[in-house]
């Protein structure tokens, strides 16, 4: 066979090799992957996809008759994200926070997105990637067997909520204010999520149901006729608090993860998508990680 022949044969077989992946153990570099995809770990950039738990939580995870296809502002923020790192993104839907910080230890999934309160102990274990405030609300059904006009009016009533969620943190200190107040506290239900909570307020089983004001301005938009709402005041512990995307501290993913939240601020994506939801009262100027120290 003529040298150039050879010659050809030689450089297409190398160039089938590299496209191949060379020697087979390594993982092929996505088309115009970014410096943000090089950061990953490695286990993320072998799988091609970031694994998030989340619970039923509208508007964050409205989650289909079929319990598998996820809509809301949690896919869509996923899916920014994941764009700006080169992966792929999934949703698998866990029964409430407990399993999704389990299973997030247990390496069955890389990230939880809540949005959960950002705390010292949650810190301990995960990274908090903060990228909203809120504010606690309670719906209040319309018609219902008592009288609540105000947040205070809430002491000695049955209140329902996720269990482990920051609204349990947030009951606990509207009922620290009514016993200051010579009121009996809070009666709180956990529930698993969010459409247990509401379900339990419409059945008369509570006489309330605490969410992320978000969360009830989401509810009140689909049934406006079913429901009234009050927020919580600062007065009765409220705030502000900083709501975050956790991850394992032992994955080494929250470094890039805040970068990804970074860019997809810089490229205007998280504005689209807070904008969209009508969240601008909750959003934020800038990500951050790890803030409970300074609260």
């Amino acid at each position: 066979m003529p040298r150039t022949i050879l010659a050809g044969v030689a450089a297409l077989a190398l160039v089938s090799a590299a496209a191949c992946g060379g020697d087979g153990g390594d993982t092929q570099r996505p088309t115009g992957a970014t410096a943000l995809y090089d950061a990953l770990p490695d286990g993320i950039k072998e799988a091609g996809v970031i694994r998030f738990a989340g619970d039923s939580h509208p508007p964050y995870r409205i989650v289909a008759d079929d319990g598998k296809t996820v809509t809301g502002i949690d896919k869509e923020l996923q899916d920014a994200l994941g764009k700006a790192l080169g992966v792929r993104t999934e949703i698998s839907i866990v029964s409430g926070l407990p399993a999704a910080l389990s299973g997030m230890l247990a390496s069955r999934y890389d990230a939880f997105n809540g949005p959960v309160k950002d705390s010292a102990e949650r810190e301990k274990q995960f990274d908090a990637l903060v990228w909203m405030v809120t504010r606690t609300s309670y719906l209040i059904p319309k018609g219902g067997s008592v009288a609540i006009e105000s947040s205070g009016d809430l002491c000695g009533k049955r209140v329902a909520g996720t269990a482990g969620s920051i609204v349990e943190d947030q009951a606990k200190r509207l009922t620290e204010w009514c016993a200051k107040q010579g009121e009996p506290g809070l009666d709180f239900i956990g529930f698993a999520d969010t459409n247990g909570t509401i379900l339990a307020a419409k059945s008369g089983r509570a006489d309330a149901a605490g969410m992320t004001e978000s969360a009830a301005l989401d509810v009140l938009s689909k049934e406006k006729d079913a429901f009234t709402y009050v927020t919580q005041t600062e007065e009765q512990g409220a705030g502000v608090d900083q709501l975050a995307m956790l991850v394992p501290k032992s994955s080494g993913l929250g470094p890039v993860m805040l970068d990804a939240f970074k860019e997809i601020f810089k490229n205007g994506e998280y504005k689209k998508i807070m904008d969209k939801y009508g969240l601008q009262k909750v959003a934020v100027p800038e990500p951050k990680m790890n803030t409970a120290a300074t609260q």
